[in-house]
């Protein structure tokens, strides 16, 4: 009843159609959540486009995305929200979703930590969180894997990737990351959690500290992936 009263003197909204939420309802209505583009990819978890982007480049055990990201798209209110609207919240509760659907098909399965991918200091002061932390903390929550912080640290930033070529982003990215506790993820089946994957090179970046470490396997995850085929 408290939280009909709520939703009544503070009504929320889908963030992809503006629509009222119900009660039950979380960041998107049914009927937006049932027309998110999914991938599909955790069912074919170790071959799929988005693992496709780091053969040759990363050793990965396996890799999905909840839905296909185009910018400007409706459906790309979710990432612009969780990132630029000041609403980490967003990131937790698609992070469940995305743990929720994925367990089913086994994904999560021998994964024993999860990294979110750090932002520069910079980037987080001004944004005030690090949206993969969230994301994270969703999976977390719902999976039972613990997030590791502070295993990464991003030492450089040279703007947004967003507006960056294939090859101006490998360069950007390429000395971006610096491990700062090997221990953490030694001898652990580390899933790289990011919020959306374009052409893979923060991830590339972010994985080869990580095997510095030793004995390290690791896959990935995003919310979106930006498919350009």
């Amino acid at each position: 009843m408290l939280a009909r009263l709520i939703d009544t003197l503070a009504p929320r909204s889908c963030t992809i159609c503006g629509g009222r939420l119900t009660v039950t309802e979380e960041v998107m209505c049914a009927c937006c959540n049932q027309s998110l583009p999914r991938t599909g990819y955790a069912r074919n978890a170790c071959d799929n486009r988005l693992v496709r982007l780091f053969w040759g480049r990363i050793p990965i055990e396996r890799g999905a995305s909840l839905f296909f990201y185009k910018a400007h798209s409706d459906t790309s209110r979710l990432l612009y929200q969780l990132k630029y609207g000041g609403h980490p919240e967003t990131g937790e509760l698609l992070g469940r979703l995305v743990a929720d659907e994925f367990a089913a098909g086994g994904f999560f399965d021998g994964i024993t930590a999860l990294v979110p991918v750090p932002l520069a200091r910079q980037r987080e002061r001004e944004r005030g969180y690090n949206q993969s932390v969230e994301i994270a903390r969703g999976i977390s929550t719902a999976a039972g894997i613990p997030v590791v912080g502070d295993v990464l640290e991003r030492i450089s930033f040279h703007g947004s990737q967003t507006q960056k070529s294939r090859w101006e982003r490998n360069e950007n990215v390429e000395k971006a990351f610096r491990l700062t506790d090997a221990s953490a993820v030694r001898n652990r089946h580390v899933l790289l959690v990011d919020d959306v994957i374009t052409t893979g090179a923060t991830l590339v970046a972010a994985a080869r500290e990580l095997f510095k470490a030793g004995n390290v396997k690791v896959s990935v995850l995003s919310l979106g992936f930006a498919n350009n085929e």
